[in-house]
């Protein structure tokens, strides 16, 4: 099946572009937006709306298989790509990425993405969100070539060998970390709440007291909503480095406020994503296994996830080989092409470090619905609802694409 056309269209995102520097540094809210200047290189304001590139690749036969480039609501920070603009890149995809797809035959997903994910143009690669977006319609062309699922095509090409099934799905709350929590529960969402700690005096408190409080108060919320009492619920919060922040980096300071939080969270497993950010990756690597340890030393029963500084699929394995993580998010729009996607989650399975297919609040319908088969196909321990931070949309394409998925290969053994 030969492409014979690309199409280009400027969209939104399911949520915003967000200056983390700005606010790490202090930006307070103004109702939805933010005060103050942004400070990283391509934002205008400290929030502003997100956009995506949708690629529609038609086909031979009049099929149009698409996916969309999008970037992380905190694009610019931690090591990422610049701001992604529709349109400054459009041009781009128009003058490198079309001619090069024209024509080609939709015969293997894989060598088709990894030759688009490590194009170059003047002498660099191109843009994750690029990369990302045209891998993704890749993958749709040559599941629309071969009448299978997106799934079945990754599970054929990569050889996971692994039973389709429902892969736990974490909800995001953004700032309404209450009323949206009562939305997990209601909707059975199996890892809650994200919390978006990411202010030590407004959300985290200056000795962490605000944090306590919160989860002694997810938890008592649980035990009196939740209806299905076997089902598990893990607690995953992510707190963008703040912990570090108010304890000074200081790890046994750190390791004993770890106790406390694990102790209010009881009995629920809980997780912490990103307590600490050193800026720096071979730093961020060091200081987070050597957390890891003493909190194994001290038999405290909280989990580390990995985040900032851990964006490619070359990051993500030196975090697993390190053993500076009980999880790794794979923040799926900052590997660029999905092929490396599925060769971390694969990574994280081989070495028993937990793989959470993540992504961010700032993507679209299609990107997660992408990342949903990927995350089946793959057998990842976690798959973020995605995009927005409403609860209700997120969750629905996510739990919906998998349901389809999982129903759709049972017509295909």
């Amino acid at each position: 099946m030969k492409i014979i056309d690309v199409v280009y269209t400027k969209g939104r995102t399911g949520f915003y572009f967000d200056d983390q520097r700005a606010i790490k540094n202090g930006a307070g809210k103004d109702g939805f937006l933010y005060q103050g200047e942004a400070v990283t290189e391509g934002f205008s304001s400290v929030r502003q709306a997100g956009e995506c590139v949708s690629v529609m690749i038609v086909l031979e036969d009049g099929q149009v298989a698409h996916g969309d480039c999008a970037a992380v609501q905190y694009s610019g920070a931690g090591g990422r790509d610049n701001l992604f603009l529709a349109d400054e890149f459009i041009p781009v995809l128009e003058k490198h990425v079309t001619p090069k797809l024209v024509g080609r035959e939709l015969e293997s997903f894989k060598d088709l993405a990894e030759e688009f994910d490590t194009m170059q143009i003047d002498g660099r690669n191109m843009h994750t969100a690029l990369r990302y977006g045209v891998t993704q319609a890749i993958l749709d062309g040559v599941s629309k070539a071969k009448r299978k699922t997106m799934a079945q095509v990754i599970k054929e090409e990569y050889d996971t060998n692994v039973e389709f099934k429902r892969i736990p799905i974490f909800t995001q709350s953004g700032d309404d970390r209450y009323s949206n929590t009562d939305k997990m529960i209601i909707k059975g969402a199996d890892v809650i709440p994200h919390g978006l700690i990411n202010n030590v005096e407004e959300k985290l408190g200056n000795d962490g007291e605000k944090l306590v409080e919160y989860v002694g108060w997810l938890r008592d919320r649980v035990e009196k909503y939740n209806t299905d009492k076997s089902k598990e619920i893990v607690f995953h919060i992510d707190v963008y480095g703040t912990i570090g922040l108010a304890f000074d980096n200081d790890l046994e300071r750190i390791s004993e406020y770890f106790r406390e939080l694990e102790v209010e969270a009881k009995p629920h497993k809980l997780r912490i994503e990103g307590p600490i950010d050193i800026e720096n990756r071979e730093k961020q690597v060091e200081i987070l296994k050597n957390l890891k340890a003493m909190l194994a030393d001290k038999n405290i029963n909280v989990e580390i996830v990995a985040d900032e500084w851990c964006n490619t699929f070359e990051d993500i394995k030196l975090f697993v080989d390190e053993d500076a993580a009980d999880m790794v998010q794979i923040k799926t729009p900052d590997l660029g092409g999905i092929n490396n996607i599925i060769e971390a989650i694969l990574y994280c399975k081989r070495n028993d470090v937990g793989a959470y297919c993540g992504g961010t609040c700032n993507e679209t319908d299609r990107s997660a619905q992408i990342c949903t088969n990927i995350a089946v196909a793959c057998g990842a321990d976690q798959c973020l609802a995605k995009p927005g931070m409403g609860v209700d949309e997120g969750f629905m394409i996510v739990y919906n694409e998998m349901n389809r998925i999982i129903a759709l290969s049972k017509l295909n053994r």
